[in-house]
């Protein structure tokens, strides 16, 4: 599909990377409330082409693309592929290669706290951290486990407040914020088990 997302110097952009197999309201709901919460400019769906951490492998990339781009309709939201285009796999490898072509705009990693909790077993974990601020969305059942994880544990004290969220973009890293939005307890594993999105269907 090769989108390549817009942004000018000056502007924050969220991204919200995942294999968003399939993209659903909860991915929706969590980017609205981080466009609100955090003060952004524009959110970027980052598509990914598989995910290091599962073993299996997800539905075809152009199937998962035209099915984000149908669910996420908002004039601040892109849904991209540039991940392929640039032959990223990891977190790290993504944001280098992103800080490098969109010169002087101001990135912001977000994630679901489900990923908070695993996120001190991503490549290069650490240097994420210290170079991006992180915002954390807070999702049903997750938020114990997050809050205790090993990545929260190490940088609290690089933690800012929920209500003081909105600064969290104009903050030198590392900096991250949880916060706590109305709960859409949805899941792309749910839906799976439901049958309604198969990965073999092209």
């Amino acid at each position: 599909m090769n989108t390549k997302p817009k942004a000018v110097s000056g502007q924050t952009v969220g991204l919200l990377g995942g294999s968003f197999d399939p993209p659903h309201g909860g991915h929706v709901h969590i980017t609205k409330y981080a466009l609100k919460r955090f003060d952004l400019d524009r959110v970027w769906w980052l598509v990914s082409p598989g995910n290091p951490l599962k073993s299996e492998g997800p539905a075809p990339l152009e199937r998962r693309m035209a099915a984000a781009q149908q669910v996420m309709l908002h004039p601040s939201v892109e849904v991209s592929d540039i991940e392929t285009q640039l032959g990223t796999r990891y977190t790290a490898e993504t944001l280098k290669a992103l800080m490098k072509r969109y010169r002087g705009v101001r990135f912001v990693w977000l994630m679901g706290a489900d990923n908070l909790a695993e996120f001190h077993k991503w490549q290069q974990w650490r240097w994420i951290m210290e170079t991006v601020p992180v915002g954390v969305l807070a999702r049903p059942g997750d938020r114990t486990e997050a809050r205790n994880s090993k990545a929260a544990a190490d940088y609290r004290f690089a933690q800012l407040r929920g209500r003081d969220s909105r600064l969290l973009a104009k903050t030198k890293p590392p900096c991250w914020c949880f916060v706590n939005v109305p709960m859409v307890n949805m899941s792309s594993t749910e839906i799976r088990a439901r049958g309604e999105w198969s990965r073999d269907i092209v």
